[in-house]
């Protein structure tokens, strides 16, 4: 009869869980190249940063900001940064998949009208989030 709950009990706790990226404090520009500060479209919250020098993105992970260096890209992409990165490190890897605007009203950056972050930890389920955002790029000195 306890051996059912028991069972129960045992097996949540040996089930990874999906890692939900938390909210990400405000974040400088770069120093040099550019970045991409992404917000949740679910609850307007900083998701994500990705800069393309040094190639990485910061995410909050378990209550901890981390940063994840560029496994690979592919696609064109825009303002030093790809279509597609993958980042990896510590048994968690992110995936953002961006879409690049360049505005007439912005100058040193740009614009992500649509994105997604794909984060996973070893092991575990993925989590897929709908993200949008702006880019800044470090002022080019003459």
């Amino acid at each position: 009869m306890i051996a059912v709950p028991l069972l129960a009990v045992l097996m949540q706790a040996a089930t990874a869980t999906a890692p939900m990226p938390g909210k990400l404090p405000p974040q400088a520009l770069p120093a040099r190249g550019c970045a991409a500060y992404l917000w949740s479209l679910q609850d307007r919250s900083l998701a994500t940063m990705v800069t393309a020098d040094p190639a990485s993105v910061r995410l909050v992970i378990d209550g901890k900001v981390m940063d994840l260096p560029q496994e690979s890209r592919t696609g064109p992409g825009g303002f030093g940064l790809p279509t597609r990165g993958v980042y990896r490190q510590g048994g968690v890897m992110a995936a953002l998949d961006l879409s690049f605007a360049t505005r007439a009203d912005l100058t040193d950056g740009g614009g992500v009208p649509e994105a997604t972050l794909t984060v996973q930890r070893d092991g575990a389920d993925a989590v897929v989030l709908p993200v949008a955002g702006m880019i800044g790029c470090a002022p080019q000195r003459p």
